[in-house]
């Protein structure tokens, strides 16, 4: 039998094996600890350790900032012995933030903006949780542009029931909603890229970060030609089209393509790079991600050009 270690946690204390997944202890044990990609990404899982010590598979994947104050994320840890935890707390940890606006681009695509309370610095492509006031708690990728744009903007995919995205469409102007800040997201603009091709896939609204990272690019005057893929469920679904083809008409470099998703296989075989510096960029479900990265491959883009995030639907 392996050893058997003490955790205190939301005022429990809960006997785990050593060596356990910390996610799954916490979920088993009853606690309604938040969680999306188990993969160390959206960040929705962290806990703060006030004492003793997990076995952490990805330590890089929080700042050297929120590790000194003992974040850690429970899908990415082990347990090592006796522990003292807190969940992360909304309300303690957490930022107020008001509803600037929100409208629908597409019947089931919520655009949602946000004022914080507090200024907050952040990068293109990052991500943030949301909760309100039923205290679940989800992860999203940022669609807004730092420095351009005065709110916060989320897209929200609202076809499917969950607890999340049935409370949002209760939403109205000047309601208040949680931020928890993160600096997660596989996706980033290089300002050393400016002269390669960029090759920008999305599915659904894995095109929120893209958005905000190609404007991004043309805000610092990217000169190597941009390509954009947007595949939906049907032409209603290109919940952007319209802001998509007034950057088009701006910007010569930028070629935008709007396939639904019984014309991918076909768009995806005549899938070419501009050249073997091409960078890609892609976004959406994992199968989604998946699909696109195994096309890349195929078409000769090196592994380490391509940078990739993916949101899983979760209907709870």
């Amino acid at each position: 039998m392996p050893p058997v270690s003490e955790l205190l946690i939301a005022g429990k204390s809960i006997n785990a094996a050593d060596n356990a997944n910390l996610l799954d202890t916490l979920l088993a044990a009853g606690l309604a600890i938040p969680y999306s990609c188990r993969a160390g990404s959206c960040h929705a899982c962290m806990v703060r350790c006030t004492q003793g010590e997990l076995l952490d598979a990805k330590p890089d994947a929080l700042s050297p900032a929120q590790r000194a104050e003992g974040w850690r994320l429970a899908c990415q840890s082990r347990i090592r012995g006796d522990l003292a935890l807190e969940v992360f707390d909304p309300q303690r940890d957490g930022i107020a933030a008001r509803i600037h606006s929100l409208d629908w681009p597409a019947p089931d695509i919520l655009r949602l903006r946000l004022l914080p309370a507090r200024p907050l610095r952040y990068s293109a492509g990052q991500h943030l949780l949301l909760w309100g006031a039923s205290g679940v708690v989800r992860p999203y990728s940022l669609a807004s542009l730092p420095g351009t744009d005065e709110w916060l903007e989320f897209h929200i995919d609202c076809s499917r029931p969950g607890a999340f995205s049935s409370q949002v469409r209760q939403l109205v102007e000047g309601d208040q909603l949680g931020l928890g800040e993160l600096h997660g997201g596989g996706l980033h603009y290089d300002p050393d890229w400016q002269d390669r091709p960029l090759l920008l896939l999305a599915a659904g609204t894995g095109l929120a970060p893209l958005w905000g990272l190609l404007r991004e690019a043309l805000r610092q005057a990217h000169q190597g030609p941009i390509r954009l893929l947007h595949v939906a469920r049907d032409p209603a679904s290109h919940y952007l089209a319209g802001e998509l083809a007034a950057l088009t008409e701006a910007h010569p470099n930028l070629q935008v393509e709007l396939p639904v998703q019984a014309e991918l296989a076909a768009a995806l075989a005549n899938l070419q790079l501009a050249s073997r510096q091409t960078i890609a960029l892609v976004c959406g479900s994992p199968a989604a991600v998946e699909h696109f990265s195994r096309r890349l491959y195929l078409a000769g883009l090196p592994r380490s050009q391509l940078y990739a995030d993916t949101y899983l639907s979760r209907a709870s």
